[in-house]
C-alpha cells in the first residue's frame, strides 16, 4: 500500500509543479500592473519555492502525517496572497484547488476529503475577507468553485489511471514472482520424477540382476550347470531390458508420453518377466475398458513394477494376486502377496529404502488414494484412481 502510494504521488509530481509555476507567472503579471514591492516580491518568492518543494516532496511525507501538510500548505497560500493583494485571486484560486485534488488522490475516505475542502474554502473566504472588495467575491467565488469542481474531476479521473497502472505493474511484478516460483517447482518436480525413474528402472533392474547372479552362484555350487546356464540366459535378458529401460528413462526425460503404450499388454509382460526372474506365481485380472490417460498408465505400470521387485526382494512369499479393474468411472489396482509382511509404521523412516515412498509419491501425482496394509500373512496394496 505504501509502496503504491508513493508510486502515484510521484507521477502527479510533475503536472502540478507546471500548474504551481503557471500560477507564479500570472500572479508576478497581474501584480506588476501595479506598484512591486521589492520585499514583499522576495518574501513572497521564497515562499512560493517552498511551497513548490513541498508539493515534490509530498510522496515523503507518512499518511499520519500529512494534515500538518495541508495546513502548512494553507498558511503559505493565504501569505502569498496577503504578500501579493493584486494577484491574490490568482494564488488563491490556482493553488487552494490543488490542495483539494492531491487530497483525492491520498485518501480514499470522502470524509478527509471533504475536511480537506471545509479547510481550503475557509481559508479562501478568510482571505477574500481580509483582503477586502477590490475584487468582486461572487465573482471570485464562482470562479473558486469552478476550477475546484475543474481540478477535482481531472484529478479524479488522473489518480484513478494512476493507481489502475499502478496495480497493474504490481500485478506484473507479482506474476514474474509466481513465474519464477512456478519454474523452481517445476525444477523440483523433475529432480523427482528423475529420482523415480532411477529408481525404477536402473535400480530395480540391478537389484533383479544381482539376485539372478546369485541364484546362478548357487546352481553352480550345488553343480547344476545347466539350471545357471538358464539363469545366466535370464539375466541377459534382463540386463538387455535395464539398459532398453534406462534408455527409455533418458528419452522421457526430454519426452514423457505413455499414450502409446497398450496397458493390459504391458502389465502382462511386467508379470511374465517377473514369474521369469524370481519363479513365483502371479494371478492377475485386468478388466479395462476405457481409453487411459498416458500418466495414469505410466505411474500404474511403474507401481505394479515397484510392488513386484518389493516382493521378490522382502516378501519371501510364493504367490502373487494382481487385480486392475475399472469400476464406477474409477481404476482399481490391487496387488497382494502370502509373504511375511512388514512393519508400515517404518515407512519413510528407514534410510535407503524409497520404493514404499515411491508407491504414495506415484498415487498422488495421479490424484489415487493409496492403502497399504502387511500382516504377517501377507502385504496388500490397494490404489484407487479417479478416471475424471
Amino acid at each position: 500500500m505504501r509502496t503504491s502510494r508513493v508510486d502515484e504521488l510521484m507521477v502527479a509530481r510533475v503536472p502540478i509543479l507546471i500548474w504551481v509555476s503557471l500560477v507564479y507567472v500570472a500572479s508576478m503579471i497581474l501584480q506588476s500592473t501595479s506598484d512591486l514591492v521589492f520585499l514583499n516580491t522576495i518574501i513572497f518568492t521564497i515562499i512560493y519555492i517552498l511551497h513548490g518543494v513541498l508539493h515534490w516532496s509530498l510522496y515523503r511525507i507518512s499518511l499520519s502525517q500529512t494534515w500538518a501538510y495541508f495546513i502548512v500548505q494553507g498558511i503559505f497560500i493565504f501569505t502569498c496572497a496577503l504578500l501579493m493583494p493584486i494577484s491574490s485571486p490568482a494564488v488563491l484560486i490556482g493553488l487552494f484547488p490543488v490542495l483539494i485534488g492531491q487530497s483525492i488522490g491520498l485518501y480514499y475516505q470522502k470524509r478527509t476529503i471533504v475536511l480537506v475542502c471545509l479547510y481550503s474554502i475557509l481559508m479562501f473566504s478568510y482571505a477574500l475577507f481580509y483582503l477586502g472588495n477590490e475584487y468582486d467575491p461572487i465573482l471570485l467565488v464562482l470562479l473558486f468553485l469552478l476550477m475546484l469542481i475543474i481540478v477535482g474531476a481531472y484529478a479524479s479521473l488522473f489518480f484513478r489511471q494512476v493507481h489502475a497502472r499502478v496495480r497493474t505493474q504490481v500485478f506484473l511484478e507479482d506474476l514474474e514472482k509466481a513465474h519464477q516460483k512456478v519454474e523452481e517447482l517445476t525444477l523440483a518436480n523433475e529432480r523427482q520424477r528423475m529420482a523415480r525413474d532411477l529408481h525404477d528402472t536402473l535400480a530395480q533392474g540391478v537389484a533383479g540382476l544381482i539376485m539372478q547372479l546369485e541364484a546362478v552362484n548357487a546352481y553352480i555350487s550345488q553343480g547344476k550347470v545347466q539350471r545357471a546356464q538358464e539363469f545366466v540366459e535370464i539375466s541377459m535378458r534382463q540386463a538387455r531390458r535395464t539398459l532398453a529401460e534406462a534408455r527409455l528413462a533418458i528419452d522421457n526425460l526430454r519426452v514423457k508420453s505413455a499414450s502409446g503404450i497398450d496397458f493390459t499388454e504391458a502389465i502382462t509382460d511386467e508379470i511374465r518377466r517377473f514369474n521369469q526372474a524370481t519363479g513365483i506365481d502371479v494371478i492377475h485380472q485386468i478388466n479395462i475398458s476405457s481409453l487411459l490417460p498416458g500418466t495414469i498408465k505410466e505411474h500404474s505400470l511403474q507401481i505394479i513394477s515397484e510392488s513386484l521387485m518389493n516382493v521378490a526382494k522382502h516378501a519371501k512369499a510364493n504367490k502373487v494376486w494382481i487385480s486392475v479393474l475399472e469400476q464406477n468411472n474409477r481404476i482399481q489396482l490391487v496387488i497382494k502377496d502370502n509373504g511375511a509382511g512388514f512393519d508400515t509404521k517404518l515407512i519413510g523412516k528407514t534410510t535407503g529404502h524409497y520404493g514404499i515412498l515411491g508407491l504414495y509419491e506415484r498415487a498422488r501425482l495421479i490424484g489415487g488414494e493409496i492403502n497399504i496394509v502387511s500382516l504377517s500373512s501377507g502385504t496388500s496394496i490397494q490404489i484407487e484412481v479417479p478416471l475424471s
